[in-house]
Formats: C-alpha cells, sequence, structure tokens
C-alpha cells in the first residue's frame, strides 16, 4: 500500500496531533540511537511537547554534549566573524589602493605629468585644481604674515615696556642719590656752623666783652 504524501501543516485535530507527535517522536528517537550506533556518533536530541513536556535522548552525556555544542557554536561564530573581518579589510584596501591611484594621478597632472592623455575637462579640473591650491598657499602666507607682525608688535610693546620699567628705575636711583647727597651737604653745613660758635666763646670775658 503506498502512503499518501502528507501535506507539511499543523494538524488542527487535537487528538490526530497527538497521535502523529508520538509516533514521530518515537521515530526521531530510534533514528537517533540507530545513528549513534551504527555510525559511532554523539548523537544529542531535545524534543518539547506542545504542553512543555522534555523528551531527549543522548548517546553519551547530555550536559557534555550541549556544552561541547555551546563550544563548537561559539568557535564557529568566532571563524565566522574573523572571515568577515578579513572580507571587510580586504575590501577596504582595495578601495584605499584605488584612492591612492587616483591621488597619484591627480598630483601627476598637477605638477605637468601625463596631460598628452587628457582631456579638455580633464585640463579644466586641473586648472581650478591649481588655482585653487595657489589661493589657499596665499591665504596660509597671508595668515603667517599676520601671525609674525602681531607676534613682532607684541615683542615691540614689551620693549617699550621693559625700557620704561628700566628709565622709571634709574630715575628712583638718581633721587635716591641727590637725596643722600643733600643729606651729607646739610650735615657738613651744621658741623662747620658748631665749630664757628666755639672758637667764638673761646677767651676771657673782658676779651669777649671788649671785641
Amino acid at each position: 500500500m503506498v502512503r499518501g504524501k502528507v501535506e507539511m501543516k499543523r494538524i488542527e485535530n487535537a487528538s490526530s496531533r497527538q497521535v502523529s507527535f508520538s509516533k514521530r517522536r518515537n521515530g526521531m528517537l530510534k533514528k537517533a540511537y540507530e545513528l549513534s550506533v551504527l555510525c559511532d556518533a554523539e548523537v544529542a536530541l531535545i524534543i518539547f511537547s506542545q504542553k512543555g513536556r522534555l523528551y531527549e535522548f543522548s548517546s553519551s552525556n547530555m550536559q557534555k554534549s550541549i556544552q561541547k555544542y555551546l563550544e563548537s557554536r561559539r568557535n564557529r561564530n568566532a571563524g565566522i566573524e574573523v572571515e568577515e573581518h578579513m572580507q571587510q579589510l580586504k575590501n577596504e584596501v582595495e578601495l584605499m589602493s584605488k584612492k591612492i591611484e587616483l591621488l597619484e594621478n591627480s598630483h601627476r597632472k598637477l605638477l605637468g605629468h601625463n596631460l598628452g592623455d587628457s582631456s579638455m575637462e580633464e585640463l579644466q579640473e586641473t586648472e581650478n585644481k591649481l588655482e585653487k591650491t595657489i589661493n589657499t598657499i596665499r591665504s596660509r602666507k597671508a595668515q603667517l604674515f599676520k601671525e609674525e607682525i602681531e607676534k613682532l608688535h607684541a615683542k615691540e610693546k614689551h620693549l617699550l615696556e621693559e625700557n620704561q620699567r628700566l628709565l622709571e628705575k634709574m630715575e628712583l636711583r638718581k633721587i635716591h642719590a641727590l637725596e643722600k647727597q643733600r643729606e651729607i651737604g646739610g650735615y657738613s653745613q651744621i658741623t662747620q656752623s658748631a665749630e664757628v660758635e666755639t672758637e667764638l666763646f673761646i677767651g676771657l670775658p673782658t676779651t669777649r666783652n671788649g671785641r
């Protein structure tokens, strides 16, 4: 008797669905056992029913098989990530090589080389780039001149302030010197007056009166 082809869709009848589940579950568990015995393979099978009941088969130890699966999964994912990363780097290198080649060609044309096979549009583009480069250089040059002039002005201001400070310091020294000289001169005059008065009182009273 030829069995008809089963349509792959959910069985609506609950009893028929339970019967089909039991038969196919047992068939899968049997096939897993046969595979482990006939092919000496490590087989781990986990089945949950619609109500959450667990059915499992393991040819060795289920926990070890699960751990082995997780490690293998991580290693495979890591290998895939490395491969994808390598491919990304390869694409970036190819793109960078093309950019470098374009820049080198543009640089040679800016220097006046390899212009024989250039079209009018390419020559116009090269000319525009040269003008833009010259304008950039002039702008940078003007900026550097401006910064240098500002530095010179700042230095000049600093030197003027330092010169003024030194002049004020010299003036103060002159004033102190003059004041010291005046003090010495006044002290000398006082000493001379004291000596004169001493001479006037020397001698006998009669002599002093006679004078």
